[in-house]
């Protein structure tokens, strides 16, 4: 098995009131939620780029690359992204280990009458556990906590798309996740800081002739 990387534009398509309006809310949230866990932080809360995330979530979706519409964000945070691909046109969901996250993100998508649905658990499934170990002690690749999948009834290799923000370090634990359980064909994208939108699609090795 191997992950084949997708070339996107380098043009970010703009992005459209409705999407603006939602960032602008998330980041007013988001400051909120942070300012009120100052004595008692999600360390391992830190938004992504919206506006370029959006742009990247679009071209997929305009270039029909995605093998279908299911969309899953693991580490949802404040469930931005999880909005911004329902809009883009996606069947969305979050999964994330921090309850209050979770609430967080539930009222951004109900103020915004958006159809996503977020879940509250390890986004590591059973099976995956050697290869999450690997990270050491990041929070939201923790082994334990309640099983998302089993609560959505669906298995990872259900979802066409999944997107991810990984900490330094992360980045390859997350591939080897998705290599290993994803569905052939199906594309992960991730948002890696100042080196921008990186994305992926499983492909099943050749058979040797």
């Amino acid at each position: 098995m191997a992950l084949v990387p997708v070339k996107l534009s380098d043009a970010v398509p703009p992005t459209p009131p409705q999407a603006a309006a939602l960032i602008a809310d998330a980041q007013t949230r988001i400051e909120a939620f942070i300012e009120s866990r100052l004595a008692n932080p999600v360390s391992s809360f830190v938004p992504s780029n919206f506006p370029l995330v959006y742009g990247a979530l679009r071209q997929v979706a305009d270039a029909n690359l995605s093998p279908g519409p299911l969309f899953c964000e693991w580490g949802s945070g404040a469930g931005v992204v999880t909005c911004l691909a329902a809009m883009a046109g996606f069947d969305a969901c979050g999964i994330e280990f921090e309850a209050d996250l979770v609430a967080l993100s539930e009222r951004l998508a109900s103020d915004h009458r958006l159809k996503v649905s977020f879940y509250r658990g390890n986004l590591v499934p059973h099976g995956g556990q050697r290869i999450a170990e690997r990270v050491g002690d990041f929070e939201w690749l923790a082994v334990g906590g309640d099983d998302p999948y089993e609560q959505m009834g669906l298995d990872i290799n259900d979802f066409d798309m999944v997107f991810a923000y990984p900490w330094p370090g992360e980045q390859r634990v997350i591939e080897r996740l998705f290599d290993r359980f994803a569905a052939d064909g199906a594309l992960l994208m991730t948002y890696n800081g100042a080196e921008g939108i990186s994305l992926f699609r499983r492909r099943s090795a050749r058979p040797r002739r």
